[in-house]
């Protein structure tokens, strides 16, 4: 089956490279320069794949990435980024961003975080409950929706990252099951770098400060020191 996959980049040469390489794995793509244009297309198609470059004319990358997020448009989103602050990377994974890659960048480790992207969003498909067969998990006040995607706590709504949901959901469903970081990197994100582990804990926080009453001791998602994490199984 025909990938689509869109790229938001007004580096001509990228385009080609990205054209030439994604055609490798099946992928037609469909290239925009400008950030207000590649908006309009994200949310008027579907594709397979989004890739945004942060800076951009008209619109910057992260602020596309948010509004595609806020139309709850779950398609796997990459972000290139020429700079090397933390600060880009977090604040780009905060607007939803799935992964990150820092220009310039090896075509090998690119295709690699492509592949991971587009295997795991297979596996979401494959998974996703039937509608009639919609799972709720509650836990106290805490109350995770798998087939609306929908959290909340004490009846509040809670706005979660596609990834924050799915790290949520993975230990909600097998609560007291220790999962180390390099699993769940393999597991939510599909992939297996060394010393990208710091993705894992960087959602591990930002998901704890919007669903725990106390950051400092929480409650449903805790840390076997060493070891990793695991949703409180006594809840």
């Amino acid at each position: 089956m025909k990938r689509t996959a869109l790229v938001v980049e007004d580096d001509h040469d990228i385009i080609e490279l990205l054209r030439i390489h994604l055609g490798d794995l099946g992928c037609e793509l469909t290239a925009i320069s400008d950030g207000n244009e590649g908006l309009a297309a994200a949310l008027r198609h579907t594709y397979d794949l989004i890739i945004l470059d942060v800076m951009l004319p008209g619109m910057e990358g992260t602020e596309i990435c948010r509004r595609i997020r806020g139309k709850e448009i779950g398609t796997p989103i990459l972000m290139l980024t020429s700079k090397s602050e933390e600060f880009d990377k977090v604040l780009g994974l905060e607007m939803g961003a799935d992964d990150y890659i820092t220009k310039p960048f090896s075509i090998r480790e690119l295709i690699a975080r492509v592949k991971a992207l587009l295997r795991r969003a297979e596996r979401t498909r494959a998974s996703a409950p039937a509608e009639d067969k919609a799972a709720v998990y509650v836990y106290g006040n805490l109350s995770i929706d798998l087939d609306k995607r929908r959290v909340t706590t004490n009846g509040t709504r809670v706005d979660l990252s596609p990834k924050e949901f799915e790290l949520l959901s993975l230990m909600a469903a097998n609560p007291g099951k220790c999962y180390d970081r390099s699993k769940l990197l393999n597991l939510i994100w599909g992939y297996d770098f060394d010393g990208y582990e710091h993705t894992v804990n960087s959602h591990i926080n930002r998901l704890r400060t919007k669903i725990e009453p106390d950051v400092q001791n929480p409650t449903y998602i805790l840390t076997n020191w060493g070891v990793g994490y695991r949703f409180n199984e006594e809840l």
